[in-house]
């Protein structure tokens, strides 16, 4: 079994950054969304942008507690210095939040998900699925990597199957998995960055010959924000 990297006894967990954005990728792709970007991965993909994510030990650990405040703090929803009177949004209205890394499931999150849910915010998860699932999630974005595979007891939950292209035989890899999530599960390929100038025209060809797939961009790093 995968070892979790937090420490269970004082619910802390290592945070590289933390952010409010507009989500890029997928399904809620150009929603607001609040990122809590955890360290640790032992995924390892080649092409990974964010590879100071890797090493759990390189970034400062916070509560449980401590994360939620800061993230209340930033969206001012609940900002006390200012003395605002503002009423909290329902969690419909509200940013959603996404735990991402790094491999956020390297940790146990029902603690972190349980207190964002009280207060009042939609969770969703970016991961490989390679480690086991934990916390209560609203939405789950599954995307497996061939450096370390899910695990199979994770992949039926998928909200969203969103698989990076590389190459060529990165379609039959997407279709392993799109054979294994739920039928309610949303389907999306997307451009390794790098290469998308390359991959772009094979994923859209590869659209529209099979249209139960959609086309996911990064378009986070097309209008310049996190």
């Amino acid at each position: 079994m995968t070892e979790l990297l937090i420490d269970t006894a004082q619910q802390v967990l290592p945070v590289m950054e933390s952010f409010y954005t507009l989500q890029g990728e997928g399904f809620h792709q150009g929603r607001a969304a609040y990122f809590i970007r955890l360290g640790g991965c032992d995924v390892g993909c080649v092409w990974c942008d964010v590879k100071d994510s890797w090493d759990a030990t390189k970034h400062p650990k916070y509560s449980v507690e401590e994360i939620v405040e800061k993230m209340e703090k930033e969206l001012g929803i609940r900002n006390r210095e200012l003395g605002s009177n503002l009423q909290p949004l329902t969690s419909n209205l509200k940013p959603i939040v996404v735990i991402t890394g790094g491999e956020p499931l390297m940790h146990n999150l029902d603690a972190l998900t349980k207190a964002i849910h009280t207060a009042g915010y939609q969770t969703n998860i970016e991961t490989s699925g390679s480690s086991p699932l934990s916390g209560e999630w609203d939405w789950i974005c599954l995307s497996p990597k061939k450096f370390k595979a899910p695990l199979p007891e994770v992949v039926p939950h998928a909200s969203e199957l969103k698989v990076v292209i590389f190459n060529k035989s990165d379609f039959a890899w997407a279709e392993t998995y799109a054979a294994q999530v739920s039928s309610n599960c949303k389907l999306y390929l997307q451009p390794e960055w790098d290469k998308a100038a390359q991959v772009t025209p094979l994923i859209i060809d590869y659209i529209k010959a099979n249209p139960q797939w959609e086309l996911s961009l990064q378009v986070h790093k097309y209008i310049n924000v996190p």
